[in-house]
């Protein structure tokens, strides 16, 4: 059976999965290693380290075969695996669902030339997160404040959709990520695939933690999440999600990463 056509821009990617499977790329194994980030600022992405992003990526071969039928049609793109940006201590640390083909799988940075992102970015700065409004490209010199924006799926899907076992491939890298975050880290998840993601990440079970716009979850890692609904173009224009609902969201991010480190830590501890 032939898969979708998929439409971007002016272009029709038609899809070639079935006749060209045969010739994916074959599955890496993820490296054990050390993960250096001594390098990494506020302002960069995450290095291509193998353990919490790698680059070359090609595990899902749906996703890479996708890629490079972009990469032909738009040579100027990313085009790849789009790497977590901001601050490696964040105690705040955003998941969201996958790159979209005109925004972060063509800038490389997360939420960045597309819709969604206008409202993200103009809502982590007036709530504290962000040293600008807007991010117009990676090279921008925007700079996120105890803050990182990551993926459930590292790599653009066809029409925006990641599969269930795309989105269980990439876990590793979020887990991994994850593992890093300094003690009663909080989570900020955007959508209910995020949601999983990040629980799924951390070895919970989704199923015990409801999502619902606003909700928060004590988990038993000592993290704590937040739910909301994804700031995209779709839930902003129906009035799912209005700007000063997302804002409320962030506002109480700024207040719970206000708390002392020692009462949050406290408080994990105790749960």
């Amino acid at each position: 059976m032939s898969g979708p056509v998929v439409t971007i821009g002016p272009f029709s990617l038609a899809s070639r999965y079935n006749s060209r499977m045969r010739n994916a790329p074959p599955r890496r194994t993820v490296r054990v290693a050390d993960v250096a980030t001594s390098h990494s600022t506020a302002t960069s992405l995450w290095p291509s380290d193998g353990v919490v992003f790698d680059r070359t990526c090609t595990d899902c071969p749906r996703l890479a075969i996708f890629l490079a039928d972009g990469r032909k049609e738009y040579p100027d793109y990313h085009c790849a695996p789009v790497a977590p940006f901001g601050d490696p201590k964040a105690r705040l640390i955003i998941v969201g669902l996958a790159p979209g083909f005109h925004g972060a799988n063509a800038t490389g940075r997360p939420f960045t030339g597309d819709h969604a992102g206008l409202l993200l970015y103009r809502t982590l700065h007036r709530t504290g997160f962000a040293s600008r409004p807007e991010s117009l490209s990676k090279h921008d010199g925007l700079e996120l404040i105890d803050c990182r924006i990551s993926n459930s799926v590292k790599c653009v899907p066809p029409e925006n959709k990641p599969t269930p076992q795309e989105i269980r491939t990439c876990n590793r890298y979020l887990a991994a990520e994850l593992q890093l975050a300094p003690p009663g880290a909080l989570l900020v998840a955007l959508g209910s695939v995020a949601h999983s993601a990040a629980l799924r990440a951390l070895s919970l079970k989704p199923t015990l933690y409801t999502f619902a716009h606003g909700a928060e979850h004590a988990l038993p890692t000592g993290h704590t999440l937040i739910d909301s609904y994804h700031c995209s173009r779709y839930n902003t224009q129906t009035r799912r999600l209005t700007e000063d609902m997302f804002v409320k969201i962030f506002e109480r991010a700024r207040q719970f990463i206000a708390q002392p480190a020692a009462q949050i830590i406290s408080k994990s501890a105790a749960r």
